[in-house]
């Protein structure tokens, strides 16, 4: 099933711009994800079963590398989130 999720990252230091500009980064390695980025989230469409397991390698990993930050995300099965009809 097709899925997308809209996702914002708040680091909860000083030091915020990295952390999430290295989130989206490594979410664009996958060539099974699309993505598009703006100002204040990201939105990510692919297979709902492998996005999913992404979602929660590269959640975890910002964890381990920043500490305390909060993933705001909204999940929508199908994959016309954003598009122009």
């Amino acid at each position: 099933m097709k899925s997308v999720v809209e996702i914002s990252l708040y680091p909860l230091n000083q030091k915020y711009l990295a952390p999430i500009q290295d989130f989206i980064d490594r979410l664009n390695t996958y060539p099974q994800l699309t993505t598009s980025t703006s100002d204040t989230s990201t939105i990510v469409r692919g297979d709902m079963t492998e996005l999913m397991g992404i979602l929660n390698t590269e959640m975890q990993k910002t964890y381990e590398e920043v500490g305390q930050a909060i993933f705001v995300c909204k999940f929508l099965n199908g994959d016309a989130m954003g598009e122009s009809s």
